[in-house]
């Protein structure tokens, strides 16, 4: 089964359930995956609607943050369990040392020497960890392998 078929799986049974909040998260899902398609004309597959999926999380983390700063605790909590609701549809996270290792590989792949070649090194790295780790912690530790 799509992950596509799987959210829309999901959202129907958030209808049956009468679960408002979680059916507004899926909702909220489906509509931007339909927007994706429809500004690229085509049905996207498994990872584009992954970086869908990551893209919304991103957002709600960012919008997490400016609701706790303006104390508006009731709002931020809401974002949060829309991340909880979007990332049940992200594969398992892989742990610290898997990454480290994976980072390790892609540097020794690349044959990276320094910062300059951080890119080469990420490209290496975002096809295979793509939804499984958090990109930006990613970057930042080899960022810090390189000597950035």
């Amino acid at each position: 089964m799509s992950l596509k078929a799987r959210i829309s799986d999901d959202m129907k049974a958030a209808l049956r359930a009468r679960d408002a909040a979680r059916l507004s998260a899926i909702r909220l899902l489906l509509a931007a995956i339909q927007q994706r398609e429809v500004d690229e004309r085509k049905e996207l597959g498994d990872p584009e609607v992954l970086a869908v999926v990551e893209k919304l999380i991103k957002q709600r983390k960012e919008s997490v943050v400016q609701f706790e700063k303006a104390a508006r605790a009731e709002l931020a909590a809401a974002e949060k369990f829309e991340i909880g609701v979007l990332q049940g549809y992200l594969p398992s996270q892989l742990g610290e040392t898997e990454i480290a290792a994976a980072v390790e590989g892609a540097i020794a792949e690349a044959g990276a020497s320094g910062i300059k070649d951080m890119g080469r090194v990420m490209a290496l790295l975002k096809p295979k960890l793509a939804g499984r780790a958090d990109m930006a912690k990613v970057s930042a530790l080899v960022k810090a392998k390189l000597g950035g």
